[in-house]
């Protein structure tokens, strides 16, 4: 067993709730198993195909400097094993799991570390269908990984697999997003503002906007490996906003790194929540009949405003697990056509397989241009709780009812706050991090029990 191996053992578990990430050229983001991460992969899906198939991969990235590397290992491990790879470049994911659906593709990797800083990286697969990796079979490949099996299946010299450069990938991919906006509406005279937070939709984003007709302005669309996200894009939104004002735009949308997700800012220049553009939307489809059996899929992490708003306009709310990956399971489970996160990933599972920014930005501005309301207007569907998520560093991940203090603190805030509000403590699934969230009647009592439970937080695991 070599060092590397015995190294990754002892690490354990590599995949979080969104793929595998971590710091660039370190373990588990390094070469290495970026390498072994493409030969488990192939090995997996080429178990139950007819004898004589080649497995072919696609491969897309976001903009980070270390995206080459790990593209490039993820090459020669799924070519090692005797897999063809088709590579599309800069791409944002939801275009790599389109790519690797309507090519027939038996899985797609995605190398970004969505809305984290440059530093970071971090590998996503999809199945062949767009769908995003079952649990079964990512736990099948992480044993792979973790274990010294993978020496004894590599291809013989004359069946290795071989690597090309598609580059038609950006054209096909706003083809397709274009299809999903209505035909009989038009955006002449729409003025917007991309935020693409010099991440994978720098291209896209601004393409597929022109091309229907709208007045646009880009900013944050000159990527240069190291300053995507970096105070721009879906989580720093203060630029887009300025620009809003000062271009008197009717919306303003802001993507993260690797376009799965979408903030809004509407025209008087106040961000929209995900939380906010899921009811927005989903007014919209329930008023058409287009909204399945009635109900919306969010998560536990929702604002209580949401749970109230689909009360109010007549239609279900499914709280499931934080990650999107759980939200469409639930969504796919319950027959459900909309769903999302408040941090902005929606997935409209009539038009896409997973979470989509430039597909959702297009979505809502078909609602405005189909209600003739302002965003504003529209937004105010929904209530907003006064809610604080505060993220704290920690050096380890125990369940959190086995922390006594943490326990109280929690028990004490929920029955202080009795009806009025609520209190969610989790870890993040790809960063040491422990996220405490509460909602309360005013800003002051929320951020009172957010503290004292962070606090907490801080003095048992921080």
């Amino acid at each position: 067993m070599t060092r590397h191996q015995k190294e990754t053992q002892q690490m354990g578990k590599l995949f979080g709730t969104d793929g595998i990430r971590g710091e660039a050229n370190k373990y588990p983001m390094d070469a290495i198993t970026a390498f072994r991460l493409g030969q488990a992969v192939t090995h997996v899906v080429s178990r139950d195909k007819p004898a004589g198939h080649r497995v072919r991969i696609v491969i897309g990235k976001d903009t980070r400097i270390s995206g080459d590397m790990l593209e490039g290992a993820l090459e020669a491990g799924v070519t090692s094993m005797g897999g063809n790879v088709e590579m599309v470049g800069v791409l944002p994911t939801p275009g790599i799991a389109y790519m690797t659906e309507s090519m027939r593709a038996d899985a797609g990797f995605v190398v970004s570390a969505s809305h984290n800083p440059y530093e970071d990286n971090g590998i996503k697969v999809f199945a062949g269908t767009g769908f995003k990796l079952s649990d079964e079979d990512e736990r099948e490949i992480e044993e792979l990984i973790l274990g010294d099996g993978l020496d004894a299946l590599v291809a013989a010299p004359h069946d290795l697999g071989s690597g090309h450069r598609l580059d038609d990938a950006v054209g096909r991919y706003t083809v397709f997003l274009k299809n999903t906006f209505p035909r009989d509406l038009s955006m002449e005279g729409f003025k917007v503002v991309l935020d693409t937070g010099n991440g994978a939709t720098y291209q896209v984003g601004p393409a597929i906007f022109r091309e229907l007709g709208a007045d646009v302005t880009v900013i944050h669309d000159e990527p240069n490996g190291y300053n995507i996200n970096d105070n721009c894009g879906s989580q720093h939104t203060q630029d887009l906003r300025a620009e809003v004002l000062r271009t008197g735009a009717n919306v303003g949308l802001a993507f993260d790194g690797d376009g799965d997700r979408l903030i809004a800012v509407d025209e008087l220049g106040n961000e929209i929540t995900g939380d906010q553009i899921l009811i927005v939307c989903a007014n919209q489809l329930h008023a058409e009949g287009r909204l399945k059996n009635d109900l919306l899929v969010s998560t536990v992490m929702s604002n209580l405003g949401m749970v109230l708003a689909c009360e109010k306009y007549g239609y279900k709310h499914h709280a499931a697990k934080v990650g999107d990956r759980y939200v469409l399971e639930d969504m796919r489970r319950l027959g459900a056509n909309l769903g999302g996160e408040d941090s902005g990933h929606v997935i409209f599972l009539d038009h896409h397989t997973t979470g989509d920014g430039e597909l959702t930005a297009l979505q809502l501005v078909a609602t405005m241009l189909r209600t003739g309301k302002p965003l504003s207007e529209l937004a105010a569907a929904m209530d907003v709780f006064p809610q604080v998520l505060l993220n704290i560093d920690v050096t380890s991940k125990p369940e959190i009812d086995t922390i006594p203090q943490l326990v109280t603190a929690i028990a004490t805030a929920e029955s202080e706050l009795g009806g009025r509000g609520r209190v969610l403590v989790r870890y993040s699934g790809t960063q040491n991090l422990c996220r405490v969230m509460v909602e309360g009647p005013t800003v002051d009592v929320t951020n009172r029990y957010a503290e004292s439970i962070a606090a907490v937080v801080r003095a048992t695991i921080g």
